[in-house]
């Protein structure tokens, strides 16, 4: 990286700083605001240890209108629900080109996007577990560790982590989680113990506890296999968990019962809304779908539903009906107008099962910083609060829902946050409220595992290496098996409105992006994990 950025005109200090695997602040370079590295950033620090934000003073005073009006007429914080389907690619969804033209109807999602905010520049991470630690902790996954996905009896640690539920319980929200974890199965590290009021669901990912899968002959045909496989250690349980009454297993996970995992997780949803809101208390829901990662089996009542009759898409239109369960019960108890709801997937679709799997119009897939791999589906719908009908190319990273969720329920996290860590999320409220509301957001950076792999700012985007899964003539599928790792001998640079696919890179004719704004973002990226180390060793190239 030292080579490329300086051959397009960066100084040697600047340079050196996104480049040390020991890094130190070169002389010069400090935390402050972007202006004063390059004219063209316009971001600016309002704490050291917190990611700058562009400074959109009008549309927070409406955003912060808005949210007092509210308060004032409800006498208390609004709820906040937050839909994560476990895979879904970006193009499944109607609102995004899917839907109907892949045999798969997403009416209820759809909805979402026609009575409110649409964002076509949602990031993810490139696998689960690192996508779950950013939206909880409000901290890219390099900086908590949870670099990869876990899988069973694995040793995953989120203990250390502040994670948002955890400063909303203790400000008086009830706060609750169904389905899919991820974050650990260890104790200590589950979601009741790191800040959730309620769990019901599994701590790890539905394919780990399906074995016996009809098409995995070499373990459904062999029972002693099968056998000593469900011996080895690991949490195969579904969980059911309250402060008040502690925590115990419910039952065992397999491949007959996982088709109805989703069917119990709404039915728990819906139940904890109630009881929520009889309560008078807000609520922080976050809904995570055990669909649609492989292996896929739709419930009964779905099993064909789809044009295509395969089990992803019926699994996807299952995915569709329990958001439509639970948004129209905000509104049976006439709480949407206080409810803030998100939809969003972890990353984008998964290949290693191609081709019942998700599609997006991107190039690359999940486990990959790709765009097919990172960008997904960001719906965010509130009736009353946010003007219907808005789309918005403003950049949104996981890591926002954090410090969003924080300033709804009115907690001011540059105090909630202790100064030994350093928080990657930006406040998004302007963004969500104004009627014309901008991103806040001027950079979104990418990393897979323990390697930094680029930046995007405006529409450009800078790739430093990228995963490429296949060579010569075979198919070129993402996914987290067979993936190769490239680094360039010059970074790779693309105009994402020209060139979506990232085919061809750009970087030395547009040489000016790279000197004077993805390269300083770089540095200052790096400055900051040679501040506040992170909890992996990391690497540049």
């Amino acid at each position: 990286m030292k080579r490329v950025l300086m051959g397009v005109g960066l100084t040697a200090s600047v340079a050196a700083a996104a480049v040390a695997q020991q890094m130190s602040v070169p002389a010069g370079l400090t935390l402050g605001s972007m202006s004063r590295v390059s004219p063209v950033l316009k971001a600016e620090r309002t704490k050291e240890n917190f990611e700058p934000a562009l400074m959109l003073p009008a549309q927070q005073r409406a955003a912060q209108a808005k949210l007092e009006a509210l308060f004032k007429k409800t006498g208390k914080r609004p709820n906040i629900l937050i839909f994560v389907v476990d895979d879904l690619g970006y193009g499944d969804v109607g609102a995004y080109g899917g839907g109907e033209s892949l045999g798969a109807p997403t009416p209820h999602i759809d909805r979402l996007a026609r009575e409110g905010l649409k964002l076509t520049s949602t990031y993810a991470q490139p696998s689960c577990t690192p996508t779950r630690a950013a939206l909880n902790t409000g901290r890219l996954p390099v900086r908590s560790g949870l670099i990869t996905p876990k899988l069973l009896n694995d040793t995953a640690d989120i203990s250390g982590e502040i994670l948002a539920s955890k400063l909303l319980s203790q400000s008086g929200y009830r706060t609750g989680m169904s389905g899919k974890w991820h974050l650990g199965e260890k104790d200590g590290s589950r979601p009741w113990q790191v800040g959730f009021d309620e769990f019901y669901g599994f701590l790890g990912v539905v394919n780990a506890y399906q074995e016996e899968h009809p098409n995995a002959t070499d373990v459904a045909n062999d029972p002693k296999l099968l056998a000593e496989l469900r011996s080895m250690p690991g949490d195969r349980n579904v969980w059911r968990a309250s402060k008040e009454k502690g925590a115990k297993p419910v039952e065992q996970i397999n491949w007959e019962n996982s088709r109805d995992l989703d069917q119990k997780f709404a039915s728990f949803s819906e139940d904890f809304i109630r009881r929520a809101a009889k309560s008078g208390k807000p609520f922080y829901l976050s809904h995570n779908f055990s669909k649609v990662h492989y292996f896929n089996e739709p419930s009964k009542a779905f099993v064909g539903r789809s044009a295509t009759k395969d089990v992803y898409r019926d699994s996807v239109v299952e995915v569709d009906d329990i958001v439509g369960r639970l948004t129209k019960l905000l509104e049976e108890l006439k709480i949407a107008d206080n409810t803030l709801v998100f939809f969003t997937s972890d990353n984008g679709p998964e290949e290693d099962s191609y081709p019942e799997t998700g599609v997006t119009p991107f190039r690359g897939a999940k486990g990959t910083t790709l765009e097919g791999g990172v960008r997904v589906p960001g719906l965010f719908w509130w009736p009353g609060m946010i003007k219907p009908g808005r789309v918005s190319d403003g950049l949104f990273d996981m890591t926002d829902m954090f410090n969003t969720s924080l300033t709804l329920a009115g907690i001011d996290a540059t105090k909630a946050v202790p100064t030994d860590r350093y928080i990657d999320g930006i406040d998004q409220t302007g963004l969500l409220l104004a009627d014309n509301g901008e991103s806040a957001r001027e950079a979104v950076y990418f990393w897979n595992l323990d390697l930094f792999s680029g930046v995007r700012w405006r529409y450009y985007k800078m790739s430093t290496s990228e995963v490429q899964v296949g060579s010569g003539n075979v198919r070129d599928f993402g996914g987290l098996d067979n993936a190769q790792v490239l680094t360039p001998l010059n970074s790779y640079m693309y105009n994402l409105y020209l060139d979506p696919k990232e085919r061809k890179s750009i970087l030395i004719e547009k040489a000016w992006a790279p000197s004077y704004a993805l390269g300083p973002l770089v540095a200052l990226h790096g400055a900051t994990m040679a501040k506040y180390p992170p909890k992996v060793k990391i690497r540049y190239r």
